[in-house]
Order: structure tokens, then C-alpha cells, then sequence
């Protein structure tokens, strides 16, 4: 089989009339109240003012808007100082300045300017994943006016897809991820057979099971290791690249946290038809997608021969633990974070946050309890409102964020909090990859 090549390729004020709305009225073609009337709107350009990406609408057709943008950011950095954050009313402007380009987000949503600043900061490492920062610096220092778009063109639904991704994946605010549910000797036995496999393959850093969106195994070069935003980006190209699950795959990937001046070089593979969990395995040797393949091939037909296949399978079509499942009366939900192993877990969405709106908002509500809790750098928070009680907890060892229901009590709360922990203990060899494993 030949590789397929893919290209994945606080200064705060509040003026008086909010300049985008002018903008917005003298410019007909997107003078729309569809357009207008979006919670968040998401904006990529060059120093210089060139536009690159805009969430909703076309580009070319938001250049006043883009030069508005870029010229508030010239007219801060005239004084010395960098743009961070402008409010007008209920609508929060949000800029992330990284030469040579500037992102911008105009936000009507409950996220703050530092949840707003960490999704930009996320676009940014999906752009160096695609194009490096050696690359991405050189092209405009050749030619300053250079139109981004042309070596970005297909890669737009993963900055689409990591949007959406964001607004509903905890692991993006909590700093980890999520793994697959498994019993631990299985676990066990898929970190050993993807040793056993890959051991002796020079130039291989990185291997890792993914399955929906879950880690399944990960396995490293002894001494280098792989940061949660590098795992955010490659569980993002996965989920969002559709000819991965009929091809095996050869593609150039920058893992920004990694070392965002060059490329490593990905094998991708969905593992069989009847198993649909993906291996990436990544590695600093351009010629070698061929040792992968035969690699991956032996991979397989190990873990078929170990009845390994069939329990993937089973954990990534069964449905998630259910809050109602775990025992304790009074809990709606919580997101557990192990923080050794940057891991978390949370069980699925049952009533009251079964549909899609209170969903967004217990989320929402979910990254502002953690964001008190960490920028006031506090170990408890019990805060109580109309619609639930919210408690968050966070040691040295875990991150605790629970939703009860609204009228419970602080000390039934705390007993709640026990027998949650102890069910965690309980399970934790299946919720999380617990030991470190290296080629």
C-alpha cells in the first residue's frame, strides 16, 4: 500500500460606541442579522491586516472588519503596550497577538477573556501544527503581505471542528484528557503488545490508541513526553479528517508543545474493520512509513490473537456510565481530573442536562468554577443558585468539579464528595492509564 499525503496542514477598555458595530452597519454584505447575531465569532489575520480565517462568513467580503482589528492592535502597540481585551456591554473582544498573525474572538457567550484567550491560544498551536513557527515566521519575513489562505486551503474544518470541539470537551479548560474505559488487564495487554511491536524501531517517539476521541494506550521514547494541547491537536486532526478510516496515512504534524520549529511525521491507521480505534504513530524519520505499516499489520494480528479487538470494541459502543448508575441520590454530575497522570473522567449527561442547552450550560458553568477556583487560587469553592449547587474541590493529587441539586446542604455535600472519591478509587484502574509505559 503507497502513503497518502494529508496537509492538516490586561489592557481592558470599553469605548464609547462599540467600533466593530459601526463597521458592521457601513458594510453592506455582511450587514445580516444571522451573521451579526452569532455568540462567537472567531477571526485569524496577518500583522499586516491580510485576512486568513473567519468562522462565519467569507473573508473576503470582512476585510473592514479585519482592518479594524488590526489597527486597533497597531494603535496599542504605537504606545508600547499589546491589546488583551475590550468589553462593550454583554459582547467581550478578545485578541491574542503572536507575531506575525493576530487572533480575535467577539464573544457574547458566558466564557471569560482568559477562557476566551486559552481557545485562541489553542488556534494558534493548530496553525503551528500545520505550518511550524520556523515556517510560519519565514514566509513573512519574505513577504509580509502573503495570503495565508493558500497554504491553509482544506485545513479549515479543523479550526472549525476544533471550535466546536472546545465548547463541549472539558479537557480543553482542565488541561487533560479523557481515556477509554477498559479493564486494566486489558489495558495491559494492549501497552504490552504495542512494545513488544515497536520496541526496535529507531526514530519512533510516539505511539497512541485513540478511540472516540478517548486515549486508549499510549506508549513514548524514554525521556520525551507529550503535553495535553499536543494530545487536544491530534485527537482534533483524527476526529476531523474523514480519509483516515480508508487509508493508511503519512502526515507531517507539529506538535506545538513539543517543539513547534518542526515536524514529526504521522502513521495513521484505523486498526481494523471490525475495530475501529485509531493508532498514530509518530516519528522524527520521514522514510519510514513502510517499517510503520508492517508495524502496524503485526500490531493487529497480535492483539487479534490476545482478544484484544473485541473488549476496544465493546467500550467504544456501549454506553458511558450514567451519574444515576454510581449511587448517591443527590449527585446530577462531576468531572474528576487525575492530576498525575493529567487524565480526567466524568460520567455521561443525564437529567436535568440531557439536552443540548442545559448541556452547554453546565459546561459553561463547569469552566467558571474551575476558573475561580484556580485565579483565586482556592482548595473549596460551594456555591449555590437557583438551578444547582456546584462544589469544587482540588488537592494535590485531583480536581474536583460536582453538580448537585440546588438545595442541598454544605455538609451533606462534603459526604456526597467521600463517596464520590471512593467510587473513583474504586474504578480507577479503568478510568485511567495509571503507569507510564516507554518503547
Amino acid at each position: 500500500m503507497t502513503p497518502t499525503e494529508e496537509n492538516p496542514m490586561d489592557s481592558d477598555s470599553a469605548p464609547s460606541n462599540s467600533i466593530m458595530d459601526r463597521s458592521l452597519d457601513n458594510d453592506e454584505p455582511i450587514d445580516m442579522p444571522d451573521w451579526k447575531n452569532k455568540k462567537k465569532h472567531v477571526f485569524i489575520l496577518s500583522t499586516s491586516g491580510k485576512p486568513i480565517y473567519s468562522r462565519y462568513g467569507s473573508e473576503d467580503k470582512l476585510v473592514t472588519i479585519f482592518g479594524v482589528m488590526q489597527a486597533l492592535v497597531s494603535f496599542v502597540q504605537s504606545s508600547n503596550d499589546t491589546i488583551q481585551s475590550i468589553r462593550a456591554g454583554d459582547t467581550k473582544f478578545v485578541f491574542l497577538v503572536q507575531e506575525p498573525i493576530i487572533l480575535v474572538t467577539i464573544s457574547k457567550t458566558a466564557d471569560s477573556e482568559r477562557q476566551l484567550n486559552m481557545q485562541l491560544k489553542y488556534l494558534y498551536n493548530l496553525i503551528l501544527s500545520i505550518l511550524t513557527s520556523t515556517q510560519l515566521k519565514k514566509i513573512y519575513e519574505e513577504r509580509r503581505n502573503f495570503d495565508l489562505r493558500r497554504l491553509l486551503t482544506g485545513s479549515e474544518r479543523l479550526i472549525d471542528h476544533l471550535l466546536n470541539f472546545m465548547s463541549v470537551e472539558p479537557g480543553f479548560s482542565l488541561g487533560s484528557v479523557r481515556c477509554l474505559t477498559l479493564d486494566p488487564s486489558v489495558r495491559n495487554g494492549i501497552r504490552s503488545t504495542i512494545v513488544a511491536t515497536c520496541s526496535k524501531i529507531k526514530k519512533l517517539v510516539f505511539a497512541l490508541l485513540i478511540g472516540n476521541n478517548q486515549l486508549i494506550s499510549f506508549v513514548r521514547m524514554e525521556k520525551y513526553h507529550i503535553h495535553p494541547v499536543d494530545m487536544h491537536i491530534i485527537f482534533n486532526l483524527i476526529d476531523s479528517t474523514e480519509s483516515f478510516k480508508t487509508a493508511e496515512s503519512w502526515t507531517p504534524i507539529c506538535l506545538p508543545k513539543f517543539d513547534p520549529t518542526g515536524f514529526l511525521h504521522a502513521h495513521v491507521s484505523y486498526l481494523a474493520e471490525d475495530c475501529q480505534a485509531c493508532l498514530v504513530l509518530l516519528t522524527v524519520d520521514k522514510d519510514i512509513f513502510f517499517t510503520l505499516s508492517e508495524a502496524k499489520q503485526k500490531l493487529v494480528e497480535k492483539m487479534r490473537r490476545g482478544n484484544l479487538l473485541e473488549p476496544i470494541n465493546e467500550s467504544m459502543s456501549q454506553a458511558m456510565i450514567g451519574t444515576s448508575s454510581i449511587g448517591i441520590p443527590e449527585l446530577r454530575h462531576f468531572i474528576y481530573k487525575h492530576k498525575q497522570t493529567s487524565h480526567y473522567w466524568c460520567p455521561k449527561f443525564e437529567a436535568p442536562y440531557s439536552t443540548p442547552e442545559d448541556n452547554e450550560r453546565i459546561h459553561s458553568l463547569y469552566r467558571k468554577l474551575h476558573e475561580d477556583i484556580q485565579t483565586r487560587n482556592l482548595k473549596l469553592l460551594f456555591e449555590q443558585f437557583g438551578t444547582e449547587t456546584l462544589l469544587g474541590w482540588v488537592t494535590v493529587d485531583l480536581e474536583l468539579y460536582v453538580a448537585f441539586e440546588p438545595m442541598i446542604l454544605k455538609d451533606t455535600a462534603i459526604k456526597s464528595i467521600n463517596k464520590i472519591l471512593s467510587w473513583v478509587k474504586k474504578e480507577e484502574e479503568k478510568l485511567f492509564i495509571l503507569s507510564d509505559s516507554t518503547f
